[in-house]
Order: structure tokens, then C-alpha cells, then sequence
């Protein structure tokens, strides 16, 4: 790319600022949380420690997962990427026009098997969210961590947040112990239509569940690629299982599992559908429809074809309405919102994905 072009895109995206739809903050150390709990669970913790269904939390199944960050993303002073919120201002926010960015405090709370520990956790890392990150810099928006598999929990949780505008979604681990369209859920989806919060399916190590539908890969590839997988099931499931019909209002982000996928499935699920609605008959629409009207999906990580002008098709397909931009700041996999999407599309269509329709969706 030439210094003219770069030095243009540079003043369009200064002009209009960007939304960050997936940032991840990391704890300086372990022992950071532990002010933000109860005294009765600092010491569960340290006695019992928790217990997770995943065989790999505490020790993730990838190096990548724990250190592969973008080397030059470590603070100055020490600690983990993206721990050091003066050092996340100084190289993401203020050079790349981060207008708002979007928490997701990954942690391994909405899935503990004790529930009221995870509840517990899940609390701390709210707490810990407004503390650290978005109550000294007001860019910074958090997600409601909640102990997703107790749905009277999870309620609590989000009646505690609701009120709180630092908070601008819910954030639901894709891994469930039952697929997302389950009715054990709706009270979840039912609060969030009420109080016009999104549902943020960040797609991680947590969870209640292997990536894959046959237990857990042999490789790391496998375990990046399939993050689209789990995005997928769960779309399927909230549609088919008629959570978008009974709340047309709910809005559902899919975030960190690209979107190239998003077209084909959509054609497939009406097909599906066209041919067995009889077994479905509280599905009134087509499943596009649903998605045109209730999903969104991240940007990143960004498909890229040996044209990268293909790409341009994708969007026009699946619509560059449904499409929010997000770097997934500070992981290796990052995507620079000065090289991304330069496609060919209008200015009107990037200025939408990098801006205006995360505005819309969540209110900022």
C-alpha cells in the first residue's frame, strides 16, 4: 500500500473512529482478582482451587492460548499483554482511533461446576472490568460475565449490572452444557430482550465442551479453525429451537469466528428448512431472515483469499449490515484496522463496519 493511500485511510479513520468489537484484557497476575471476592471464596479458592468440565483450564491446551500474544504487546513494565491499561491507551487506543472498545474478559467463572463460585467469579471480573479498565478510561465497555448454567444466577448478575452503562452486553460462553437454543437459556435471552443488551458469544477455551463435535483436536489449527464451528452450532440452535421468534427482539453477536461461513449456512439452513418446516412449525420465518434481522458476527479473524477482493462477495451476500469490525487485541491472529477490508468497498460500507453499526447495536 502506498504512504498516500495509507496517509488517506488514516484521515478517514481518524475522522470517523473506530469500534474494537472483541479487546481482552488480562489480569497482571493470578492474584489480582482475588480482592474482588468474597473472603469466604479467596478462601475456597485457595483450599480447593475450582473445578472446571475442562480438562485443560489452568493449563490451556495450546502454549498459543496463554503466551501467544503479539510480541510487541507486553507492558514495558512487565506482565502479560494486555494487562496495563496506560500501555493498551499508548499502542491500541490513541494511535488507531478507538473510538469504543468491547471488553471480553475471558474467565473460566461461567463454567465452573459450583455454581455459586461461579457466580462469585463471575462477579469479581465485573468488578474488576469497571476498576481496571473501563471506569478510568470511558472508551472501554464490559460485557456481564454470569454463571450462564444457572439461569437464576445469571439473572441476579445482570440485575446488579443493568443500570450500569459501563456495561453494553452480556457475555455468554458458546460451549453450554446444553446447545444455546435450550429453554434452560431463555430467562437469559428474555432479560436481555428486555434490557436491549446484546448477547456477546465469544468463541474460547472455556466452556463446558471440546471445539469440535468428536472431542478435543490433536492440533492447534484445528482448535483456531473450529471456532467457526462453535458459532455455527450455536446459531443453528437458537434458530431452529425458536429463540428468535419468541424474542424478536434479542441481538445476538458472534464474535472471534470470521464470517465467510455465515452465507453458506444461511442458504443450507433454508433449505433445511423449506424441506422439514412441518417439524419445526414455531420457526415462521426463513432462517436468514432470523439472521438479517437478529445476528451480527465479528470481523476478525478476517478471511483472506488469494483475491483478497473476494471478499467483497462474501460481504454483499451475507450483508455489510451483519458485520462488525474487531482487532481480537492483543492475540497474534490481531487484525490492523488501517489493512483490513481494503476490498473494494464504498466508503459508506466500511464506515459501517467500522463504526456505525456497532454504534447502532449497542447504543453507544
Amino acid at each position: 500500500m502506498t504512504t498516500a493511500v495509507l496517509e488517506k485511510d488514516n484521515k478517514t479513520d481518524a475522522k470517523l473512529g473506530v469500534v474494537d468489537c472483541d479487546i481482552h484484557p488480562a489480569l497482571s497476575t493470578p492474584q489480582e482478582i482475588l480482592p474482588f471476592l468474597p473472603l469466604r471464596w479467596r478462601d475456597h479458592l485457595k483450599d480447593y482451587g475450582m473445578r472446571s468440565p475442562n480438562p485443560f483450564y489452568a493449563a490451556l491446551p495450546y502454549p498459543r492460548m496463554g503466551n501467544g500474544m503479539r510480541q510487541d504487546s507486553y507492558p514495558p513494565d512487565g506482565g502479560p499483554a494486555a494487562s496495563n491499561l496506560a500501555f493498551m491507551q499508548e499502542q491500541h487506543l490513541d494511535p488507531l482511533n478507538i473510538e469504543h472498545g468491547l471488553l471480553h474478559a475471558l474467565n473460566a467463572g461461567p463454567s465452573l461446576m459450583n455454581l455459586e463460585q461461579g457466580a462469585a467469579v463471575c462477579a469479581a471480573y465485573n468488578d474488576w472490568q469497571i476498576d481496571k479498565w473501563c471506569g478510568p478510561d470511558p472508551r472501554l465497555k464490559g460485557g456481564i460475565c454470569i454463571p450462564q448454567e444457572d439461569a437464576g444466577l445469571s439473572l441476579k448478575e445482570i440485575e446488579e449490572r443493568k443500570k450500569d452503562p459501563r456495561f453494553v452486553q452480556v457475555a455468554f460462553v458458546p460451549k453450554s452444557i446444553e446447545p444455546a437454543g435450550r429453554r434452560r437459556y431463555w430467562p437469559i435471552w428474555e432479560a436481555c430482550e428486555a434490557l436491549d443488551l446484546p448477547v456477546g458469544m465469544h468463541s474460547a477455551a472455556y466452556g463446558q465442551r471440546a471445539n469440535s463435535a468428536s472431542g478435543w483436536a490433536s492440533f492447534y489449527v484445528e482448535e483456531h479453525y473450529s471456532f467457526a464451528h462453535v458459532a455455527q452450532t450455536v446459531l443453528v440452535s437458537m434458530i431452529f429451537e425458536g429463540v428468535f421468534e419468541r424474542f424478536p427482539k434479542l441481538k445476538l453477536v458472534l464474535v472471534e469466528g470470521g464470517f465467510a461461513w455465515l452465507a453458506p449456512l444461511m442458504w443450507r439452513m433454508d433449505r433445511e428448512w423449506e424441506e422439514m418446516r412441518s417439524e419445526v412449525p414455531h420457526v415462521k420465518m426463513r432462517p436468514s431472515d432470523y439472521v438479517r434481522r437478529n445476528v451480527w458476527v465479528t470481523t476478525q479473524p478476517v478471511e483472506e483469499p488469494p483475491n483478497p477482493r473476494h471478499v467483497k462477495n462474501l460481504i454483499d451476500w451475507i450483508g455489510v449490515d451483519r458485520l462488525m469490525f474487531s482487532t481480537d487485541y492483543p492475540h497474534w491472529d490481531f487484525d490492523h484496522p488501517e489493512r483490513t477490508f481494503r476490498v473494494g468497498l464504498s466508503e459508506d460500507d466500511m464506515a459501517a463496519i467500522m463504526r456505525g453499526t456497532a454504534r447502532s447495536v449497542y447504543g453507544l
